[in-house]
């Protein structure tokens, strides 16, 4: 096996001056990413503390001349924003609660059970990836407005975002993924012991699944957190909007610095969930390309 070839070779790198040289090209790119990622994030934040010609001037001000937190809690108060957050953070829930059970019963029953036709229930799973989500909008919005067989209506439901977020062909080929990679042998014992399908799904395999689940966790909520066109056609009641609709719909006659400081409390729900699970995001993602 041939090693590996570097810029600076090993004895390069045990001088004195080759450590400096490397650490300071290291310091550097990090400082230059670090500042690309969390510079639109200060401008953000620093705008809604502006006063409105503050913001509209040019060219802009780095820094704002007077510190102002009222646009924080006018955008509170007038955008109705704990209202919003909650319709959001329920929809949000459902649909990866959702996701969560019914992806994966079906990718544990496709890797694990290999039911007949599996390859070609799979393959037509896949394919709906090939379609673009816009043209999905109009045949989900008939289903929605009456249901088959039921015939009621689902518009202004929460259930309307629940039920065609679990039809997600990326997280259960995921999932499907990482339960292939599980050693067999393990699975296996359990059945010996006398552990039964579902037991060994809940005692086993889920426990083992903890890193692709916060994955997959991660992208459910995301997805709904951050999607705009759909609870815009399903959700015609203002009081039932998502944050991401409502900061739209209530966007008329708004102070800009207003409106900015709503994105920003918008936006930190979503900011600490990948703060809180970085580490199950690196580890899911990291254990889908190794062999169990």
């Amino acid at each position: 096996m041939s090693d590996a070839r570097t810029l600076l070779s090993p004895a390069a790198l045990g001088r004195p001056r080759g450590k400096a040289a490397y650490w300071t090209v290291f310091t550097g790119v990090l400082l230059l990413f670090t500042l690309a990622f969390l510079f639109p994030v200060y401008w953000m934040a620093t705008g809604a503390m502006k006063s409105p010609d503050e913001v509209a001037q040019t060219p802009p001000t780095l820094v704002p001349a007077h510190w102002r937190l009222s646009a924080y809690t006018d955008a509170w108060d007038l955008m109705q924003l704990p209202e919003h957050l909650w319709n959001t953070v329920v929809q949000a829930a459902g649909a990866w609660a959702c996701q969560l059970v019914f992806c994966t019963a079906a990718a544990y029953a496709l890797s694990k059970l290999r039911p007949v036709f599996g390859k070609v229930i799979l393959g037509g799973i896949l394919a709906t990836l090939m379609v673009p989500a816009q043209a999905l909008v109009v045949p989900k919005y008939l289903t929605v407005a009456d249901l088959p067989l039921l015939h009621t209506s689902l518009l202004n439901d929460p259930l309307a975002i629940w039920l065609p977020a679990v039809a997600n062909a990326f997280n259960l080929y995921l999932l499907k993924r990482f339960f292939d990679q599980m050693p067999r042998d393990v699975l296996e014992a359990a059945e010996i012991d006398g552990a039964g399908k579902l037991r060994v799904l809940w005692s086993i395999v889920l426990p083992m699944s903890r890193p692709v689940l916060g994955v997959v966790s991660i992208f459910a909520l995301v997805a709904v957190w951050q999607d705009f066109l759909w609870p815009l056609m399903v959700f015609s009641d203002t009081d039932k909007q998502p944050i991401s609709v409502a900061l739209v719909q209530l966007s008329q006659n708004i102070q800009l610095t207003v409106l900015v400081a709503a994105m920003v409390i918008a936006s930190i729900p979503m900011v600490a969930l990948f703060l809180v699970f970085q580490r199950h995001i690196i580890a899911g993602i990291s254990a889908g390309s190794t062999k169990g």
